[in-house]
């Protein structure tokens, strides 16, 4: 069975660049024939609220873009909030340890970013491995002072894989990951870990996320064969960015889904992010279901999409 999903973190209201994904998941999945999961990522407890995990299924149905399990709904495979799923992360996390190398990591972000931490072209830090070389004796001696947070060594390999939407990607682990976190030092489990997990037991064959996150993809195809576990198909979408190629983000508050509400019927809102995915010669009112049956992930544009002024510029 085909099934794509969406995952929001519930750490504020969406923006237009949140149900712009939104709803080429929506489209991607239903196009296919596949159902469709909400799974509400909100790992950061000191950000995420319930409140705004409900506002999203509000914003969501207002859109059209219902789905078949999850949210509040539920449905076949719970938790569908990660905040419920810490038994199944420490199961997984045991799996992974059998065959590969976890260890403790003590290193504060201030170490992460010194001025000698290798940096990717991207300005990624690159772990440097630095707790991996400390003697049983050393880590024993800063586990007495502070917590600390758990990592994997990855190996001398490259994972290839062809995204759906953006072709060939090939990254080496060593090289261009580093050991990355399972988990925190609060005792919270990452987000590498935790998206592989509810990815392999939801039963997802499809993701469909923005193209920020392409270079975290290869760690999670790494972790789902770890786990035995079958690799979704990857599409990653251009972000919407200013005038001036700044992303959205929440703090941008007159496009948010609260402003856009109030200014645009669903299927106004809708035919406007048709016409930004291509997917519309203008940006004519349209309902999702409308959009169905006339998909293709050839008409959605390669490189990040600037919002038009008439959308970036309107009274709060």
């Amino acid at each position: 069975m085909q099934k794509g999903r969406f995952a929001p973190s519930p750490s504020g209201r969406m923006h237009l660049g949140n149900i712009f994904c939104a709803l080429l998941a929506w489209l991607s999945a239903h196009s296919a024939g596949a159902s469709f999961v909400l799974r509400i990522e909100d790992l950061d407890t000191q950000r995420c609220r319930p409140e705004y995990a409900r506002q999203m299924e509000s914003d969501l149905a207002w859109l059209g873009l219902t789905w078949d399990e999850g949210g509040e709904m539920g449905g076949p495979h719970p938790p569908y909030f990660q905040s419920g799923c810490t038994p199944l992360y420490e199961d997984a996390l045991r799996a992974v340890a059998r065959q590969a190398r976890v260890y403790p990591c003590f290193c504060r972000r201030a170490d992460l970013h010194a001025a000698n931490a290798p940096h990717l072209a991207d300005g990624t830090v690159l772990y440097n491995g630095r707790c991996a070389r400390l003697s049983p004796e050393e880590a024993a001696a800063l586990a007495a002072v502070r917590a600390p947070a758990l990592r994997v060594a990855v190996p001398d390999e490259t994972v290839c894989f062809t995204d759906g939407h953006l072709g060939p990607v090939a990254q080496n682990l060593r090289q261009e990951c580093g050991d990355f976190l399972l988990r925190r030092s609060d005792g919270g489990f990452a987000y590498q870990l935790a998206v592989a997990v509810d990815d392999a037991r939801m039963g997802v064959t499809q993701v469909v996320r923005g193209r920020d996150l392409l270079s975290s993809t290869p760690r999670q195809i790494w972790l789902l064969r770890l786990l035995g576990a079958p690799v979704p198909a990857y599409f990653h979408v251009p972000l919407l960015v200013t005038p001036g190629g700044a992303r959205l983000s929440k703090r941008e508050k007159s496009l948010d889904m609260g402003a856009l509400r109030a200014r645009f019927s669903p299927e106004e809102l809708t035919g406007w992010l048709a016409f930004l995915a291509g997917l519309c010669p203008s940006p004519a009112p349209v309902a999702a279901a409308v959009l169905v049956p006339g998909f293709s992930w050839e008409k959605v544009p390669v490189e990040d999409i600037v919002v038009p002024e008439a959308l970036l510029h309107f009274p709060v």
